[in-house]
């Protein structure tokens, strides 16, 4: 199936899948690769060493196009661009929009860019500054969401801009596809459900969590850092929501130390970089300390396996998900009902 996407990037089908920390790592996107989508390492979680190694990993695996998710803000940002530059990846991917001096340096070395945005405004700067292509996701996603739907989202950014729209937030299966084609997307990225294949690297008893998990077992808090993120509820995140204020920040600052040492990053780093989150996203320093939170309570659960200590990101389709197909079966899976389904559309 052609599409601008699938144009834009090389790859055979239009499906992405998402960049999730602790999950996205080489074996998870050298397998989405090879099943003919597009897959995409989580960096945020790596040291710049860390992260050229997993790159030449992948690289081992496959030979089929992939790319690197980046936060834009980060302090070595500059410094893991020149390492995608370097190992020669396709596709660049952001969280958050990415300045036009970052998104021009990467274009001058012939990397695609692709930024996750949830506003139309968002899609339209970018797209100024000459991003190739965008990532919409809808309040339905896993993760840091807004509050506006896909179905609303999506033809909003598809009428604003003249560059490929990736839909994200809601999709598992070929009539998502199918639906995101017809409102002009280009294709879908999809999280929780590449999360939950045999390829991903994320414990048994977690991929357990999230198959139990109903629709109504998926909610939105901001008790991790002070954002709005959805998640499976589980106890844990329930004590996390009614500790005090004094507690919460306590914790925040253990989880920052901790990940300094799994990052490798120096206190000044990552200070620079909670600097840049403040001004970026216009927050108080206290969800500032709080956002620590995020990257090793996540890590306690998608590395570690312990739900009763971390949090496990979940997408709403979480609760209609009851499988673990590799990434290979579940690309397949996808291309061969949005093929079916669109054939039984009626015809004008």
């Amino acid at each position: 199936m052609k599409t601008p996407l699938t144009e834009l990037v090389g790859v055979r089908h239009p499906i992405v899948q998402t960049g999730m920390g602790w999950v996205a790592g080489p074996r998870l996107v050298s397998a989405t690769a090879n099943a003919g989508a597009l897959g995409v390492l989580a960096s945020a979680t790596m040291s710049p060493e860390q992260l050229r190694s997993a790159v030449r990993e992948v690289k081992s695996r496959t030979e089929a196009p992939f790319g690197v998710n980046l936060r834009a803000d980060a302090s070595d940002a500059a410094e893991r661009v020149r390492i995608i530059v370097d190992e020669g990846v396709r596709v660049a991917s952001f969280a958050l929009a990415p300045s036009r001096e970052l998104i021009a340096r990467l274009k001058d070395a012939g990397v695609v860019v692709i930024p996750s945005i949830g506003a139309r405004r968002h899609a339209e700067k970018v797209a100024a500054w000459g991003a190739d292509a965008v990532v919409v996701q809808g309040g339905e996603g896993g993760g840091h969401t807004g509050e506006v739907a896909t179905t609303v989202l999506l033809p909003q950014v598809v009428d604003a801009v003249d560059i490929p729209v990736v839909a994200a937030g809601g999709f598992f299966d070929g009539r998502g596809l199918v639906a995101a084609l017809a409102y002009g997307a280009a294709g879908v990225a999809m999280g929780t459900r590449f999360l939950l294949t045999s390829d991903s690297t994320v414990p048994d008893a977690v991929k357990a969590k999230y198959l139990a998990a109903q629709v109504k077992d998926v909610t939105v808090t901001r008790a991790v850092d002070g954002l709005p993120h959805r998640m499976l509820r589980t106890d844990f995140v329930s004590s996390l929501e009614s500790a005090g204020r004094a507690r919460v920040l306590a914790r925040a600052i253990r989880h920052a130390s901790g990940f300094r040492r799994v990052s490798g990053m120096s206190w000044r780093e990552m200070l620079r970089d909670g600097l840049a989150m403040r001004h970026g996203k216009e927050l108080s320093w206290s969800q500032v300390l709080l956002a620590a939170n995020t990257p090793m309570l996540l890590r306690s659960s998608m590395v570690d396996g312990r739900t009763d200590l971390g949090v496990m990101a979940s997408g709403q389709v979480a609760g209609v998900i009851d499988d673990l197909p590799s990434c290979a079966e579940l690309v397949e899976q996808v291309m061969a009902q949005a093929l079916e389904v669109a054939g039984r559309l009626p015809r004008p």
